[in-house]
């Protein structure tokens, strides 16, 4: 055999360098960006307000502590600010309120530094409900205009977000009825339904027709509250939501007790009191239980 020759080991080596060029152009491509513990933490977010809706806001609690860690770790500006909006929001359903507009606070300073306008006005419409629910416990109202004026300033910088937009309708609904402007409060919990449904947010949906039921159940239509607890109902049920539903079957029975309607009355709070013992809430199945018994 022959020895090689330069231009024999040359092939050799072009052929290996065109094999192993061949070989990598087969390795996929890195990803251009990493979103896992993004996902991880909008997945808990929308899972810590799920169980927020449902009552359950000590759990929900632990659930948006570790979202916005995730949030944290991967210098996410919109989860950051997301996890602190809702994060006030459970801290305020435990009465830590202090603590719930601190987080507000911390959501729309971020917000601003980072030119999220739309969240920045979503906090201030929580931050806005808060002092709205603070008011209306302590029983003074003579604030209540100015915070309807806020919320309707902080809709009308919103650009793009139309469900941040149904907040602060829904919002607006809160003060005109405390304002015992009912026509007006209707016009704008009407606004936030229609958002809500058309983007299919069902247990959105269920409390804007809860809290639409509230405002004619004080203007006296009891007809159309009940008929509103119905679509309540409806839509908690689709969203498996049981304390949206106990809590509809609840006010039903003050609006049938209003009426006189003392049998439909009962069953409404027996239905309500069952449906709280079945997801583990007794204090407030005791409580309709013993409505039932004193509208028999």
């Amino acid at each position: 055999m022959k020895p090689r020759t330069p231009y024999t080991v040359f092939t050799a080596i072009f052929a290996a360098l065109c094999c192993l060029f061949a070989s990598c152009s087969s390795v996929p491509k890195k990803p251009v960006e990493i979103f896992t513990e993004r996902i991880m933490a909008a997945n808990q977010l929308d899972l810590a307000n799920n169980t927020a809706n449902q009552g359950r806001f000590a759990d929900a609690l632990l659930i948006i502590n570790d979202s916005k860690r995730r949030a944290i770790s991967v210098d996410d500006p919109s989860l950051i600010i997301k996890t602190a909006i809702y994060r006030g929001n459970i801290l305020f359903s435990l009465g830590r309120s202090e603590e719930a507009f601190a987080d507000w606070e911390a959501a729309q300073a971020e917000a601003d530094r980072s030119g999220l306008k739309d969240l920045w006005a979503l906090a201030g419409i929580y931050a806005a409900r808060g002092n709205l629910l603070q008011l209306i416990n302590s029983g003074s109202k003579n604030s209540i205009p100015e915070i309807r004026d806020q919320v309707s300033v902080l809709i009308a910088l919103i650009k793009s977000d139309n469900i941040a937009q149904a907040m602060g309708y829904l919002v607006q609904g809160m003060c005109e009825k405390e304002m015992q402007r009912y026509a007006d409060a209707e016009k704008s919990v009407r606004h936030a339904i229609d958002i809500h449904e058309k983007n299919r947010y069902l247990e959105e949906a269920a409390y804007d027709w809860y809290f639409l039921a509230s405002i004619f159940s004080v203007s006296q239509r009891y007809d159309d509250a009940l008929s509103a607890l119905g679509n309540s109902i409806s839509f908690d049920r689709r969203a498996e939501n049981g304390f949206g539903l106990a809590s509809s079957w609840q006010a039903m029975g003050e609006v049938y007790l209003k009426n006189n309607r003392r049998e439909d009355s009962a069953a409404s709070f027996n239905r309500a009191s069952e449906i709280f013992l079945s997801i583990g809430l007794d204090d407030l199945a005791a409580v309709c239980s013993d409505k039932a018994a004193a509208a028999r």
